[in-house]
């Protein structure tokens, strides 16, 4: 049951555009009939079983769709550079939806800087807070949310000392993986190479 929970699950991300796994997780239970199951598969589980799936119905699409974002995400890298930008999520990982949001960790000693650099460049944004945890400790963090023609970012500010941290998004999750536009530099000049 569980499996077959991750795998539909996963069709409900790559289809339907859902980007929140407990979401899917919910939708994929209530489908097979058991929307009060305690034994739904973990984040990890649905990303191997998205992937699988993206690969096996998708991979044409999937594999555009990819360069397509990473690169835009190099582009706001560059923009955001003095605020030393990681990229992470769905884009790092490369299971990126159809509707999948382009999440940068910036790490700065002022979130007012970032919103200035914002306002300033004329780039609308939403602001709010997002709970994190960083090391042990749960914290609430400026966040920002920036539509542009190209793509939808999700941008998360910590302070500079949290580079060394692990950063998790639940208390028992895995750290965070996260890379600078080096990485992204790189993967984007082996798409190049590999399609040429």
């Amino acid at each position: 049951m569980r499996e077959r929970i991750a795998h539909l699950a996963a069709r409900l991300m790559a289809v339907d555009g859902i980007d929140d796994f407990a979401l899917a997780k919910r939708k994929a239970a209530r489908q097979v009939g058991a929307p009060d199951t305690r034994n739904l598969p973990n984040n990890e589980e649905v990303e191997s079983a998205l992937r699988t799936y993206q690969q096996l119905y998708q991979a044409d699409e999937q594999r555009e769709r990819l360069r397509h974002l990473r690169q835009c995400a190099r582009d706001m890298m560059e923009l955001l550079a003095r605020f030393d930008p990681h990229l992470c999520g769905a884009v790092l990982s490369g299971s990126a939806g159809k509707y999948a949001d382009i999440e940068l960790l910036l790490f700065t000693d002022s979130m007012k800087d970032v919103e200035m650099f914002l306002l300033d460049r004329h780039i609308a944004y939403r602001s709010g807070e997002r709970r994190i945890h960083i090391g042990d400790e749960m914290r609430s963090v400026p966040n920002f949310n920036v539509s542009t023609d190209t793509a939808d970012f999700d941008i998360t500010v910590f302070a500079p000392r949290d580079l060394r941290a692990q950063i998790r998004s639940t208390p028992e999750g895995r750290p965070i993986e996260r890379v600078r536009r080096e990485w992204l530099d790189a993967a984007l000049s082996e798409n190049r190479s590999v399609d040429a």
